[in-house]
């Protein structure tokens, strides 16, 4: 687990600690292959978030993952639809921002409007989870939700009290202990986890680092260890030990390096067993500092591993897995669906329409409406370019996620409350007086995830010359949606700080003028729409979701 500065106020340390603990592992699959449903369920108990008339759980080939779809039938009054509907979320959402309440409840508004309505989460949100077995998809699913609704409330709760916390706190012990006797130097178990976190890293840890990324982390432990020679005089014989284990973990495996590995991590220990013995009084906490170490590096490569996916597998593996279980439960006549996307999830619409079109191939897509996105972010002044820096992938390897749905949740008591020092967050989330502050505080505190930092570092791209791009960056997603078949339905928030207004603008621009709607929403006087208005803001059921109905019905024939 990657340390977090003590100067971070006690809310979001506590919920920086939660988020990190919540993490799932996954395998890599192919691009659109066959879909079998037999290992997909509904379940038969709903846990109390989901809001649906139903819950379903689609299973992703070749991986462990099931992936939660909430279902909305329409009333028996509601007009007859030909075509199913999918709507799917933003990066690092949950289903819940479709459906915020009874009165705010974009889900169930189009359901009433007589369209049979899914909800997808991907791999890693919401209710989605990696289990084995079907038979314990609905413990994991209860457990999920009670974990989502608890924390979040915890987090806020922890935060109103931060101001309580006072000098008569205990203050913290001493970095190094030098009283006493030292204890036992477990010499065998300590050469023991050294060894076999070396291995993992020379073993590129089953593929998930490149060489480059495995270099990078094995320096990094090293520096930690380094740290913990009180005597100078060893650092010689350290760098040298440090060079030869290096140059082994750069090589390629064969039958003689663990062996190797094994004779230089006990030529290590035996070195820091030395410096403990020189300083005097001597340490008696070297070996519970350097376990403390190992345990933290594992900690971060397990987070490497398990947050191991990207924009491509929500593209080339989750939406298709959704869309063929969507299409086997309704059995629309022409076998196509209508799908919404809000931010990302409209993003990933167009990077289906692109890649299909780029195929050749007929997307099973009858109409297309986007909500705050775009696939060139190079000329609007988005306040996403904050995360630029994670492109890096040192950066990413430091921080392998990113908590979003605890820090938010952290945060939010400073951006509601006097003295209201993080207000500037409201307005990247809605604009002034558009969401009713229950709803607002629902979506902030129970609609966020944790994000992988190797996702972000894919959608870093689309702020790049030529737009977003796939994984080996020399697919641009924007490249083939002129010819693309499809209508889409485009909509802006005029005060959209995440997806500005040009943004959206210049990837309408890029389909042919027959098959594209652009519209704007919002009013020079008001009022105004920011990134989550245009699903939750209070005016949506009236000037947004109007629009979307009249366009897909329009679109609706068979």
């Amino acid at each position: 687990m990657a340390t977090i500065p003590p100067h971070f106020p006690m809310a979001t340390r506590s919920a920086l600690r939660r988020a990190s603990s919540s993490v799932y592992l996954f395998s890599t699959m192919k691009l659109f292959k066959p879909r079998a449903f037999s290992s997909s369920v509904k379940l038969p108990t709903k846990p109390p978030l989901c809001t649906a008339d139903e819950l379903h759980y689609v299973s992703v080939p070749n991986s462990d993952w099931r992936l939660a779809l909430w279902r909305y039938f329409p009333p028996p009054q509601a007009p007859k639809r030909n075509h199913p509907l999918l709507l799917l979320s933003g990066v690092g959402t949950n289903a819940i921002g479709y459906d915020l309440s009874p009165n705010c409840s974009f889900a169930r508004h189009m359901s009433g409007q007589g369209f049979e309505t899914w909800i997808l989460e991907v791999r890693g949100a919401g209710l989605s989870t990696r289990v084995s077995d079907l038979k314990d998809v609905e413990d994991s699913a209860h457990e999920l939700s009670h974990q989502i609704q608890s924390t979040a409330k915890a987090a806020a709760k922890e935060a109103t009290y931060e101001k309580h916390v006072t000098d008569s706190a205990p203050q913290p012990a001493s970095d190094v202990s030098v009283v006493g006797e030292a204890s036992a130097w477990d010499e065998s178990k300590i050469v023991a986890r050294l060894t076999a976190t070396f291995m993992r890293l020379s073993e590129r840890l089953s593929g998930f680092l490149s060489e480059g990324q495995s270099v990078f982390m094995s320096a990094k432990l090293f520096d930690k260890i380094a740290m913990l020679l009180e005597d100078s005089r060893m650092y010689e014989r350290f760098n040298e030990i440090r060079s030869k284990l290096l140059s082994l973990i750069e090589s390629r495996q064969n039958s003689g390096i663990g062996n190797q590995i094994r004779e230089l991590t006990q030529r290590l220990v035996n070195l820091l067993d030395d410096g403990q013995k020189s300083v005097s009084p001597p340490l008696i906490d070297l070996q519970e500092r350097l376990t403390s170490t190992i345990e933290d590096f594992q900690n971060q490569l397990d987070l490497i591993v398990k947050y191991d996916w990207d924009f491509d597998n929500y593209l080339e593996e989750d939406v298709p897995a959704a869309i063929e279980y969507v299409r086997a439960q309704c059995k629309p006549k022409d076998g196509k669906l209508f799908a919404i996307g809000h931010s990302m999830g409209g993003i990933l619409l167009y990077a289906m329409l692109s890649r299909c079109a780029s195929e050749g191939r007929e997307p099973c897509l009858a109409a297309v409406a986007t909500l705050a996105s775009s696939v060139d972010y190079t000329t609007s002044n988005s306040a996403l370019k904050l995360l630029i820096p994670l492109a890096d992938p040192a950066q990413a390897l430091s921080v392998p996620v990113v908590p979003l749905g605890a820090l938010l949740a952290a945060a939010y008591p400073l951006s509601s409350r006097p003295p209201y020092v993080l207000s500037w967050l409201n307005g990247l989330i809605s604009a002034t007086d558009m969401m009713h502050p229950e709803q607002l505080q629902k979506l902030v505190l129970n609609n966020f995830c944790t994000i992988p930092a190797k996702l972000l570092i894919q959608l870093t791209t689309a702020f790049r010359e030529g737009g977003l791009r796939d994984r080996s960056g020399e697919f641009y997603y924007k490249d083939h949606l002129s010819i693309t078949t499809v209508p889409v339905l485009a909509l802006a928030g005029d005060r959209d700080l995440i997806c500005p207004p040009v943004a959206v603008e210049d990837t309408v621009k890029l389909f042919p003028e027959n098959l594209v709607t652009y519209k704007l929403l919002g009013e020079p006087d008001g009022p105004h729409y920011a990134h989550y208005d245009l699903v939750g803001g209070r005016l949506a059921v009236e000037q947004v979701y109007p629009c979307i109905t009249e366009f897909l019905s329009h679109h609706d024939s068979t």
